[in-house]
């Protein structure tokens, strides 16, 4: 598989280095081999990347991946709690389905939280609400989070800043297009133009 075409691979690598580094200091070695890991099997598009998963929607209903199919999926990974980048990249991809035009009631934009003992049903109901009706916020066990996370080579960790009492989520920000058939295509690195996203989102659409 193979990275977004026309998307900069050096800029995904700038970004996700400096939140590794800049926002975790105190990351453990191990944490740090496993993110580059990740980052270079996810860059190689060499490693299989995805697999089917099921979670628990906003509206507390267990749903699958293959229940999108047909549609053109936008996968994020990001926390309520994030103060700039998940914002950002979320209000792209709600700009993106309204660039699209009736084209995007193909696409289904799903956002999985990577702090699920925060980020409540309600709470995640109202924050992807706020970006689009469509997208759908998806919620499980630590471990199940864990699971499709790995799947999709993102990384993530608890962070407690030193003098701190709350935490936040270190982690990789990627958009991940997947088929009609729940398959990965590509990735879209985080800070991805709308120009760019639509563009390509045309071109995934015309695939039949």
């Amino acid at each position: 598989m193979m990275p977004a075409r026309g998307v900069g691979i050096g800029a995904a690598l700038t970004v996700c280095a400096a939140l590794w580094t800049a926002q975790a200091p105190a990351q453990s070695e191990v944490r740090r081999a496993e993110a580059a890991r990740f980052m270079n099997e996810l860059m190689s598009g060499k490693a299989a990347v995805g697999a089917p998963f099921t979670l628990t929607n906003q509206h507390g209903r267990r749903v699958s991946l293959s229940d999108f199919r047909g549609k053109v999926v936008l996968l994020y990974f990001g926390f309520t709690f994030c103060p700039d980048i998940c914002p950002t990249d979320l209000a792209v991809i709600a700009q993106t389905l309204e660039a699209l035009g009736k084209s995007g009631d193909q696409v289904q934009p799903l956002f999985v939280t990577l702090d699920p003992a925060r980020d409540t049903r309600e709470l995640l109901r109202g924050y992807v609400e706020a970006f689009h009706p469509r997208i759908v916020a998806l919620s499980g066990s630590e471990d199940e989070i864990r699971r499709v996370a790995t799947a999709y080579k993102v990384f993530f960790e608890k962070v407690t800043p030193p003098g701190s009492k709350t935490y936040f989520i270190d982690h990789s920000a990627f958009t991940f297009l997947l088929d009609r058939n729940g398959k990965y295509v590509l990735f879209f690195p985080p800070g991805t133009p709308l120009k760019r996203m639509t563009a390509r989102m045309r071109e995934e659409l015309a695939v039949k």
